[in-house]
């Protein structure tokens, strides 16, 4: 096989193997970031703090359709990952072209129903009517599209299972620019509002979707697959099923946490819900490097234990946590110092300003266990532990939902319980997940045959 194009993480020092896989993965995500936050920016400085709160308010839900689908992707990865550990060239093929059924058969499925009873779902979760009409109308065309983003997501996680984070970042950005060109040209020029923002993002993701595909299949020869590999395989379908099910039960309870607790900043108001909006893209964007360090942990996690090397998964997770404490501690410093002027670059509004900023600084403290969750739950995922997936996932809904029936009905805190909510769900999340790791009983399961 073409070396380029994979990397084997079962040999060389842990932290310059997992820095070279994560540091592409991070450009990537940060880009990603970049056009996610691009939006926020147009739509609340060309189209007004209704549109941004429309906006903000249905990146949870979108989100929890995304993560159905995503979880397959996950799963998938997983496997192609323990064989590529394993040196079984056939069983990555094999893995490779029965996990395309299982993610488009969910993507299509997620964006019918989605689409569908958009209307109902935001009814249920309070939406403000004066952001009702540009909520739906976002909601709809995002959730049309969702096809473009299992496409992307699919591809790009079966590549970085393989080793591969350079090829995803290139698509990534060239995703970032298409969305930034297509929203001033669609919002600033053609005035299309949020309507332009759905639209400009979907049809950046489906570019990038389709060059990643075309590009791997030409230069990467695992992707090279014959009639066999796509034979239906009930094993590895099952298998798929096995690891996708809580991968993407996890991510969706997860997002479900976040719509709970949506429906309870919806009742605190526009300004609210756009401070929270602004507050959530920044700490989308500081949460990257954990993303990225904990996908790295994923692959390496699920390689070396493909290979039969449990003790060098653990140097690897020691080594991980260091970098994690340091940048949660310099990170915490900078919202401290500059929270609002971070907020300032997202709206106008000075009361939406000054709620943001001191947000920003409450969740902060929290960074050391929000990252903590990153990494640990990601070397669990890559070790195959799928039953920990669905605990993981249920400790957050009792986080956010516990929490904020609890601090929202204190009337001395008001909606500031809604960020002591997230920051106190990453502090109990990220002890469920470091116990589970303790225990070892990730080390133990036995997901590939020789």
């Amino acid at each position: 096989m073409a070396k380029q194009y994979v990397k084997d993480m079962t040999t060389g020092n842990e932290l310059p193997l997992l820095l070279r896989f994560s540091l592409p993965m991070l450009v990537g995500n940060i880009f990603q970031q970049f056009y996610n936050m691009v939006d926020s920016i147009v739509v609340g400085n060309y189209v007004g703090t209704n549109a941004l709160a429309a906006v903000g308010m249905t990146s949870s839900l979108n989100f929890l359709y995304f993560a159905l689908c995503n979880g397959f992707a996950t799963g998938a990865g997983v496997l192609m990952s323990q064989y590529f550990g394993m040196k079984n060239e056939k069983r990555v093929k094999d893995a490779l072209g029965n996990s395309v059924y299982l993610l488009l058969g969910m993507g299509i499925l997620v964006s019918f129903v989605s689409v569908l009873f958009s209307r109902n779902i935001l009814e249920l979760l309070n939406t403000p009517q004066e952001i009702f009409d540009d909520a739906l109308l976002y909601t709809r065309i995002v959730c049309g599209g969702i096809i473009s983003v299992v496409m992307y997501n699919g591809i790009a996680a079966m590549l970085q299972s393989l080793g591969d984070s350079t090829t995803p970042l290139i698509f990534l950005v060239v995703a970032s620019v298409l969305n930034v060109i297509g929203d001033l040209l669609l919002v600033v020029v053609f005035h299309m509002g949020v309507a332009g923002v759905a639209i400009a993002t979907i049809i950046a993701q489906l570019l990038s979707a389709l060059g990643c595909i075309v590009y791997a299949v030409k230069k990467n020869p695992y992707f090279r697959l014959t009639k066999e590999n796509f034979r239906p395989d009930p094993a590895l379908m099952k298998k798929c099923l096995r690891l996708g099910i809580p991968f993407g039960a996890q991510g969706s309870l997860i997002a479900f946490s976040c719509v709970a607790l949506q429906s309870i900043i919806n009742r605190f108001g526009s300004d609210v819900i756009a401070a929270f909006t602004a507050t959530s893209r920044i700490e989308q964007l500081v949460q990257q490097p954990y993303n990225s360090l904990a996908t790295a942990l994923a692959t390496f996690a699920a390689q070396n234990i493909g290979a039969g090397n449990p003790e060098r998964v653990r140097r690897g997770f020691r080594k991980s946590t260091f970098l994690v404490i340091v940048f949660s501690v310099i990170m915490c410093g900078i919202m401290f110092l500059s929270g609002e002027a971070f907020v300032r670059l997202f709206v106008k509004d000075a009361n939406v300003i000054a709620i943001g900023g001191r947000a920003i600084r409450i969740t902060s403290l929290f960074y050391i266990p929000l990252g903590m969750i990153y990494i640990t739950r990601s070397l669990l995922n890559g070790a195959g532990d799928s039953a920990f997936a669905f605990v993981s996932g249920l400790a957050e809904v009792v986080g956010r939902v516990g929490f904020s029936i609890l601090l929202a009905g204190i009337p001395a805190l008001g909606y500031w319980a809604v960020w002591y909510t997230t920051g106190l769900t990453w502090l109990i999340t990220g002890a469920a997940c470091i116990l589970r790791y303790l225990q070892g009983k990730w080390e133990r399961i036995v997901l590939v045959e020789k």
